[in-house]
């Protein structure tokens, strides 16, 4: 699985970071979320979906790897 997160879109709700803290992180400035792990192990996959569906903004994109 790959990660890609649309900075313009995100509104800062933090539902990722909550979700899969080890995958996606926030700016200190703005909240404004960020990619950690771009492809991270399938350990995490489930919640990475999680993170996608709970983003109110549909910021988050997922891709087969």
């Amino acid at each position: 699985m790959r990660v890609d997160l649309d900075q313009d879109k995100c509104c800062g709700a933090g539902q990722c970071v909550l979700t899969a803290p080890e995958v996606f992180d926030q700016r200190d400035d703005d909240g404004i979320a960020f990619v950690l792990t771009e492809r991270p192990p399938a350990a995490l996959h489930e919640r990475v979906r999680e993170a996608a569906l709970l983003c109110p903004a549909g910021a988050i994109q997922l891709a087969p790897q």
